[in-house]
């Protein structure tokens, strides 16, 4: 079992950053693929970020790349998600996921893959 916890959201303008943590429970983090995802009103949820067990690749939608990074640290069990340059339409709830997927999964952009969700954290971003 894994327990998630998001923190770091917030109210921001156009052009600012935010840098959102997820603090997970457990001695087994490091075997879990890492994910960020997002619900901006009237949506449905969607991938934004994720950072396989070994932090070895990353990826990102097309429409953060460039300005949101995701990273982890695996002896402080949390995942990170640095965004800047934000925009209006970033506005959403962020949630950070785990899932035990390898290195190599298919599935990592995919919310369906996730075993575990934090709560949420909202941002944001006004014009």
């Amino acid at each position: 079992q894994v327990q998630l916890v998001e923190s770091g959201g917030g109210l921001v303008q156009a052009g600012g950053s935010l840098r959102l943590s997820c603090a997970a429970s457990g001695r087994t983090f490091s075997s879990y693929a890492m994910g960020w995802f997002r619900r901006a009103p009237g949506k449905e949820r969607e991938f934004v970020a994720a950072r396989t067990r070994s932090g070895a690749n990353t990826y990102y939608a097309d429409s953060v790349k460039g300005r949101f990074t995701i990273s982890r640290d695996n002896a402080k069990n949390t995942v990170y998600l640095q965004m800047n340059s934000l925009k209006p339409e970033d506005t959403a709830v962020y949630y950070c996921a785990a899932g035990l997927l390898n290195d190599y999964s298919n599935y990592v952009t995919a919310y369906g893959s996730y075993d575990y969700w934090g709560q949420g954290t909202q941002v944001t971003v006004s014009s």
